[in-house]
């Protein structure tokens, strides 16, 4: 409580006012003087003239005034350090720390000592940061905090988390930030020799025994971690035990899903938040996570309402709003959507920009195009950065343009990017589809870094294509080593024996399989008919909806097999009679979309279809069929590329 004023000193005389008057006025006109001549301004005010300063981004005229001040206050050094790391402006900062050193009054306060260590982490300069921490005379947590954050920052994961250990040893009290900061130093030393997984945990249930594992900023960090690690079920848990949810933390859950290829449960998961609270306002990151998703399932009606709710709230002022759904319309198949948002974001486009429209070329087979683009935004001044050439290599890959694949990643060095795995599993894919094995695998042998499993998986995938069962298997010798549990690399290799009639060699590896309790991905596809999700998967089905669908694409097959046409059972791996392998060809989960597609849209509608496979031979010569036989457009995109069919024909021209 304020204490109430003495009575008398609420009846000042009209007289005291008065004589007051001409000394205000005088100090007023010395005031406008001395700043009409350039002189600096009285102590009282340089305070305030240099947070000023700082607010207005004048850091020149701000530092210089800061040694000529007598008395700096707590404020001002609070503002120089917030406009220095701003600014970028490290000499700035360093100008603080020295008069913060020699302030008698501020030297040892851990407010600054805390503004300090964020300013140096932003600025990049670890070290000085480090410093500050080591010399601060009282270190609260907010300094604890501050260190944490910057090393986890700086990527310097292990020394955070021996440092977060340290407050334990020496009792330093941990709040829900030390947390926060704790479990992204997890992911940042996620190539240490403790897996990133274990370290998480290990935070997890400290947070736990402590209290703090449900705490709204706390518990969202544990779900954007399990997100990166792709531990789903983690963060499914942490998110159901959530008392209270904020749109960062319905974000972070929709974001693991669009990342860890579970789109239909992403696009699902923001329909919940939006019927969970009418106030919940999905910000930037959610709606970028949510297109994503509908990219990620060819979810175009989904994707068209989310374009409506980003013109109505605003959001089409945003870059990364534009790029997300520039990138949702090429990879939901419509390039000419996608090209008229690239346009529209106009002179404001970025590298991201530029990225999207040459990987939506590529996916869909216009390696020429992807080029061209490539070639205007150099033209334009910006830099190719590592995603443009992937994007770039990917569509050369797509297209078979050997040739310009092979200069445009010798051109890498003229940009100051070194090839990474990446890049070197895009020549192989490149290489290797082309039918050039032997120049893809000195290739592999001259690589400047250890080959890893994406540059070995090339390999393999165009010895399947190829039927190479040599480089499959040397292939595969280095990928069971670096990938044990991944049992696709077991399907791809008995799939490459198995055309080669090594019927042993097959069993073997299928004993191995259930040997190690490996199963491989269940292939799954996607339809949106009405704007509603249905998923068809490759297993033996009995009910009668996937009955009838199978019905009908046997009759499509039947009046194939009259036109010369024989079913693909080479990719049964089952011992059994062939016409039992035929009927599990009718139960290809893209086959069942397909005739769902059919049966439930309209004449002249184009079937829009999403598998997370690559999309097999037979598959393939059944939907060129139908899209003829029933004058019907089908676009299926698989785990590599689009394939538009019709009239029998498809864009990728048998070359996938």
């Amino acid at each position: 409580m304020f204490a109430s004023a003495p009575a008398s000193s609420l009846h000042l005389s009209h007289a005291a006012f008065g004589t007051r008057r001409p000394r205000l006025a005088r100090y007023r006109s010395s005031l406008a003087s001395s700043s009409s001549s350039g002189a600096a301004p009285p102590p009282a005010n340089a305070n305030h003239h240099i947070q000023t300063l700082c607010a207005n981004g004048r850091l020149a005229r701000a530092a210089a005034l800061l040694p000529g001040l007598p008395a700096p206050t707590q404020r001002t050094y609070e503002s120089l350090l917030l406009a220095a790391a701003r600014a970028g402006d490290a000499a700035l900062a360093a100008a603080v720390h020295r008069r913060l050193e020699a302030d008698p009054v501020f030297r040892s306060d851990p407010f600054l000592s805390t503004r300090l260590i964020e300013s140096y982490a932003a600025l990049g300069a670890l070290p000085a940061a480090r410093q500050v921490f080591d010399e601060a005379p009282e270190k609260s947590i907010f300094v604890w905090n501050a260190l944490l954050k910057a090393l986890a920052l700086a990527d310097h994961g292990d020394e955070a988390l021996a440092r977060l250990s340290d407050m334990g040893w020496l009792g330093v009290p941990v709040d829900s930030y030390s947390y926060t900061h704790g479990l992204k130093a997890c992911i940042a030393v996620s190539a240490s020799h403790a897996p990133a997984s274990a370290r998480v945990r290990e935070v997890h249930a400290h947070a736990i025994r402590r209290g703090y594992a449900l705490h709204t900023h706390v518990a969202t960090t544990l779900i954007d971690c399990y997100a990166k690690l792709g531990i789903v079920s983690y963060a499914e848990s942490v998110f159901a035990a959530m008392p209270e949810r904020n749109v960062v933390s319905w974000s972070a859950m929709i974001g693991c899903y669009a990342k860890n290829e579970r789109p239909a449960d992403a696009i699902e998961l923001f329909k919940d938040m939006m019927a969970s609270d009418p106030d919940l306002v999905p910000n930037s990151i959610t709606i970028v996570s949510v297109m994503n998703a509908c990219a990620g399932v060819n979810a175009l009606g989904h994707g068209k309402l989310l374009h409506a709710y980003i013109l109505r709230r605003g959001f089409h002022s945003l870059v990364s709003v534009l790029n997300a759904l520039m990138a949702m319309y090429m990879r939901c198949g419509c390039l000419e959507d996608g090209r008229h948002i690239f346009n529209w974001i106009g002179h404001r486009r970025d590298v991201v920009s530029w990225n999207s429209l040459i990987s939506g070329y590529g996916m869909h087979g216009f390696g020429r195009e992807a080029i061209q683009v490539f070639e205007e935004m150099v033209q334009v001044g910006l830099s190719p950065s590592i995603i443009t050439f992937i994007s770039v290599l990917g569509a050369c890959s797509h297209a078979g343009l050997v040739d310009e694949g092979k200069e445009l990643f010798e051109s890498m060095v003229d940009y100051s990017v070194k090839p990474r795995a990446e890049h070197y599993a895009c020549m192989v894919d490149l290489l290797g589809r082309a039918g050039q094995l032997d120049e893809a695998v000195e290739l592999i042998e001259s690589m400047h870094i250890e080959p890893s499993p994406q540059v070995w998986g090339a390999l393999l995938g165009a010895c399947r294509i190829h039927g190479h069962v040599e480089y499959a298997e040397m292939a595969c010798s280095h990928l069971f080593d670096l990938e044990p549990r991944n049992a696709g690399n077991y399907v791809l290799l008995a799939d490459i024996y198995a055309r080669a009639k090594l019927q042993n060699q097959v069993d073997v590896l299928k004993d191995l399989l259930e040997e190690h309790a490996l199963e491989k991905v269940t292939g799954c596809s996607w339809i949106e008919v009405k704007k509603k999700l249905h998923s068809f998967t490759s297993v033996d089905n009995k009910n009668p909806p996937v009955e009838q669908l199978q019905a009908l694409i046997g009759e499509f097959v039947a009046e194939m097999k009259n036109e010369g046409y024989v079913p693909d059972t080479g990719i049964v791996h089952y011992d059994i009679e062939e016409e039992e392998k035929e009927r599990i060809l009718l139960g290809h989960s893209e086959k069942l979309a397909v005739a769902f597609g059919l049966i439930n849209t309209g004449s002249g509608e184009v079937i829009r279809i999403t598998k997370n496979l690559r999309l097999c031979e037979d598959c393939h010569s059944v939907t060129k069929f139908i899209s003829k036989f029933t004058e019907r457009e089908i676009v299926v995109k698989d785990v590599n590329r689009f394939h538009h069919f019709r009239d029998g024909t498809c864009s990728c021209g048998d070359y996938w």
